[in-house]
Parts: C-alpha cells; structure tokens; sequence
C-alpha cells in the first residue's frame, strides 16, 4: 500500500475473514479504523470516511437466502440512502461470471433464478448495481476470486480450505473432477489491493483476481505432499470450469503481479 496516505476508514463485516484481517493490515499501515458491530445505529450518524463494505454470506447462503439478501442488499441499500461517507467499496464476487464466456469486469453475465445456487450471483450482482445507480460519487465494486492464505475457515465452503481441513487429517475426498479449475488469490494482495482500489480507483468494477486457473488436482499434490495426505475422488465426481477471469484492468492501472498461492510453503 505504499504511497498511500493516512486516512479513515469503516470496514464493515469486520468479523470474516477478509473484514478482519483488512482492520489489521489497515491499522498497521497507520489508518485510522472503525469496526462497527451488527446493527451499530452509529453507522448512519457519523462520517464513515472510506468505507470498505465486507458484509456477506458464503457456503450457508442456500440454506440462509433471506440473510443473504439482507447481508448483500438490504443493508448496502441503507448505507447507501442515509451514510456519510467519502468513498464506498462492495465486496462482490468473481462467481458472478458461472456461465459466462467473457469474464472481463463489463462483459454480459448470465443468470438462472431458477437455480437455487444463483441467489448468491443475484444478490450480489444487484448490490453491485445499486451501487451504480444510487448517484453516490465514489462508489465502486470489487469482485473478489477465491481467497486464500493462513487461518481459513473450513466452513466457508472455500475448497482449498476444505482440503486443507482434510489434508491435516490425513486424508482428502475430493467431490470434483480433478480436472477442474479456478483462480485463486492470495489474502495477502487482497489487502493489498482493496485500500488502493478504495482510495485511488479509477474504475467503478475490479476483477480481484490472480488470472491464473489452478487445477483441483494441483491442490491434492501440494496438500498431499506437503501434510503426507492421502486422497480420492468421489465417483462420478463434476468437471467444474470457468471461464479464466480476467484481471487486465487492476494489473494495468497499477502494475501490480499477484504473487504465487503456494507462497513459500508456509501460505497455508
């Protein structure tokens, strides 16, 4: 975050695991921070300054579709209408693009609200159009990959966490074909990455991502190796396949190069 100048922010979900790892990282760069908790009423009548927008639901969203509205709408539509704020950044996701043949951050997306696991992409999806149509200045999206790096949750429904979880056990099921394949992010350039996009941003949308398709068998090797795990797929197991998203516009604008997942044996 170098060159970036002291200045305030709000994050708000700051208990996940993006919201609260974004306070620290914040806090030690040497911005001022405010964490408010669920349902702090402060929220709408002081000034936020920057205002990093965390709030979400991930692997429980089928069975919480109402939370999930709420967490991805509902609330970013009060902020929105009532807060005081400089600058606002949402949190969506690179999951948006399930079906999509172009993953650039202005390309057409397809949608199937039949499908109960869609409501996670249309959620999100009208957060982020919210956001474009509330005529607040400074209010952009960043659509986050598959985060990974030290501590993750087991539970989040991430993948490489789940295998992580298994692997220390000694032993992986994999539900998918190893075939597939997504793009992955390290936790560590996210937060590098969402204060720049926050404060400096010249885009209303971001594609936070590696822009490197990893395949689900890259992770059985390393986890295998690195934990002495042993591992099978489940018969029958899906190929899962998206289209690699395409993170162009963030590295152009500030040069930046996503650092490997594998880090240096201890990322995980």
């Amino acid at each position: 975050m170098t060159g970036l100048p002291p200045s305030a922010f709000t994050v708000l979900g700051a208990t996940g695991y993006i919201g609260s790892r974004l306070v620290a990282h914040l806090q030690a760069q040497g911005h001022t921070v405010w964490a408010p908790a669920r349902g702090d009423a402060e929220v709408f009548t002081r000034p936020l300054g920057h205002v990093i927008y965390c709030v979400g639901l991930t692997a429980d969203f089928r069975t919480r579709p109402f939370d999930t509205v709420d967490a991805h709408v509902g609330l970013l539509a009060e902020v929105l209408r009532r807060a005081q704020f400089d600058s606002l950044l949402y949190l969506s996701s690179t999951r948006v693009y399930m079906g999509a043949a172009d993953t650039h951050e202005d390309a057409p997306l397809a949608v199937l609200p039949g499908d109960p696991s869609y409501l996670y992409n249309l959620t999100k999806l009208t957060g982020e159009s919210l956001c474009h149509a509330s005529g607040r200045a400074e209010v952009r999206v960043a659509r986050l990959s598959n985060v990974v790096g030290p501590d993750m949750d087991a539970a989040s429904g991430n993948l490489v966490a789940d295998l992580l979880h298994q692997a220390r056990q000694g032993h992986m099921v994999l539900r998918s074909d190893p075939q597939s394949a997504k793009d992955y992010v390290h936790v560590a350039d996210v937060l590098d990455w969402l204060p720049r996009i926050a404060l400096r941003g010249r885009s209303t949308v971001y594609n936070v991502a590696s822009g490197v398709q990893t395949p689900h068998a890259q992770w059985l090797e390393w986890l295998g190796t690195r934990y002495a795990s042993t591992y099978e797929v489940q018969g029958g197991a899906p190929l899962q396949r998206l289209a690699p998203i395409n993170a162009s516009r963030l590295h152009a604008e500030w040069g930046v190069v996503a650092r490997s997942v594998w880090g240096d044996g201890t990322a995980l």
